[in-house]
């Protein structure tokens, strides 16, 4: 490949993909679901805690190469909490690297990141096991194709921008999509 091509290639890859013309947002789908939080008998209702407020959901795991974004994550959640930013992570096995064990998970998230921002058990994200919160999700943008994929989501539960596992926290584009919708 070019210089050139190789350029626009990375372009691409960093864009953040436009979800414009989605339909209305399904909240019942994102939000009137009761969850436990990971390797905890704490159940949380989802309404209560998260509609009405900006996300950005991610989907995890604890052992992928992608798990160090977790720092970032934790950064992200301590940068814009006080504007009201919920970071949210699903731990998922679709892609065969989490742990099946809950307390392995939670201490990579908690012990080695230190990770404050919302986790919650397992859940599917893709095709017929997903949870429906990823299939709407993906309904409205994509669904995701490997972990640590990004969601910002508006005060209405409209997906306004969705990262691949390659945009990392620290990106100036995911930046600006959770700013959008502060």
């Amino acid at each position: 490949m070019n210089p050139f091509t190789r350029f626009f290639a990375a372009l691409l890859i960093a864009a953040p993909v436009a979800t414009a013309g989605a339909d209305q947002p399904d909240t019942s789908a994102l939000f009137d679901h009761e969850l436990r939080r990971l390797h905890s008998p704490e159940i949380v209702n989802l309404r209560e805690r998260l509609a009405g407020q900006p996300l950005l959901v991610i989907n995890t795991a604890s052992h992928c190469g992608y798990t160090g974004q977790f720092g970032g994550l934790e950064e992200l959640h301590q940068r814009y909490r006080d504007a009201g930013l919920k970071v949210v992570g699903f731990p998922s096995n679709d892609f065969n690297q989490e742990s099946d064990d809950e307390a392995v998970t939670a201490r990579v998230c908690f012990e080695n990141f230190g990770v404050s921002f919302d986790m919650f058990a397992p859940v599917g994200v893709r095709g017929e096991d997903a949870h429906p919160i990823f299939r709407e999700l993906a309904r409205q943008s994509e669904a995701p194709r490997w972990n640590f994929h990004k969601y910002v989501v508006d005060r209405d539960g409209r997906v306004v921008g969705h990262f691949p596992s390659r945009v990392g926290p620290n990106s100036r584009d995911l930046q600006r999509a959770i700013e959008s919708v502060l």
